[in-house]
């Protein structure tokens, strides 16, 4: 048995009885207990498991506490169900679906979106949307839905199901435009765990997982992604008070938070949502704010909205630096 490895005691049904380590024989052997003594005299009775299904919260908190390099996970009734290391857990794939509006015309990138829809425009060596999903399949998230309407068949010929990454891919299909949010109502009612909604014209390096974990320990509705935005006024800013003037400010700099098109949404939210009409973000965020639970996670890391043609030119000059040459 390797230096802090863990085997795992069970009883007849396999509930967990305790573990056992190459350190917890030792300390027995220097307190000179024999070798014919039962197991049970050496295990640690009370061991620390992780319960299925995985959150990334008790993962966090168990595995930056001890130095184990191996866990238990356990179902509801303590049974175990595997023997997981440190890297397997930190790997995890999480059960949350990830949504990426990619429905839009892209007027604003024309003549280039003429031809392809905004989420398969290049950036770097490759579309725009592959890198968005390639960047959530990092932090451990296997489950897309696309919501597709311009050219949609270009998008779902592409990416097919998702087989080629490793991951699930399938399809909202809208018939008609139904804005940054209508196509949240076409999602399975079923869906257990919050999901995590992202435009397909960003590119950002957000650790979802931190978002993912921020989401679970504010016991939000939504959390929204927001991005500190600063705007300059090119000129001398007078302030009156009737004819008068009472202040001379030069170019004030003003500072905002923005909505950075990144958002987690508990299921229970989705019912607010009317089936295939136009339907923006801020509609359903708006009625939520007065109950306090809506929360924002501020985004320190790269990123963009390619929306527009100077956005999307300055992607292309800091796509290598930012996530190097993907292959």
């Amino acid at each position: 048995m390797e230096n802090n490895q863990c085997s795992v005691i069970v009883d007849a049904e396999e509930h967990v009885l305790g573990t056992i380590t190459d350190r917890d024989i030792r300390k027995a052997l220097l307190k000179q207990v024999s070798l014919d003594s039962s197991i049970c005299e050496v295990m640690n009775k009370s061991p620390t498991t992780l319960s299925f299904p995985l959150e990334v919260r008790d993962i966090r908190q168990k595995l930056g506490k001890m130095s184990f390099e191996q866990f238990p996970v356990v179902d509801s009734q303590q049974k175990v169900m595997g023997l997981h290391t440190n890297q397997e857990l930190m790997q995890v794939r999480f059960p949350n679906t990830v949504v990426l509006m990619a429905g839009g015309l892209g007027s604003r990138l024309s003549p280039l979106t003429k031809e392809f829809p905004k989420p398969l425009l290049k950036v770097g060596h490759q579309p725009v949307l592959e890198t968005i999903i390639e960047s959530f399949l990092e932090h451990g998230f296997h489950r897309f839905l696309i919501s597709v309407n311009f050219q949609s068949e270009m998008i779902e010929n592409y990416f097919q199901d998702g087989r080629q990454w490793g991951v699930s891919i399938d399809y909202l299909r809208e018939k008609e435009a139904l804005g940054t949010a209508g196509a949240l109502s076409l999602l399975d009612e079923s869906l257990e765990h919050p999901i995590i909604v992202m435009n397909g014209d960003l590119l950002t390096k957000l650790n979802f997982r931190s978002l993912l974990e921020f989401h679970q320990d504010h016991d939000a509705l939504i959390t929204m992604c927001v991005r500190e935005y600063d705007f300059q006024v090119p000129y001398g800013v007078v302030k009156l008070d009737g004819s008068y003037a009472t202040a001379l400010e030069e170019k004030p700099l003003h500072k905002f938070f923005v909505n950075a098109g990144v958002y987690v949404i508990n299921p229970e939210v989705l019912s607010s949502i009317p089936e295939n009409k136009f339907h923006n973000m801020t509609d359903v965020i708006g009625p939520l704010l007065e109950k306090k639970k809506v929360v924002s996670f501020p985004i320190h890391e790269y990123w963009i909205d390619i929306g527009k043609i100077e956005d999307y030119q300055q992607a292309h000059v800091e796509y290598k630096d930012v996530f190097g040459q993907r292959t």
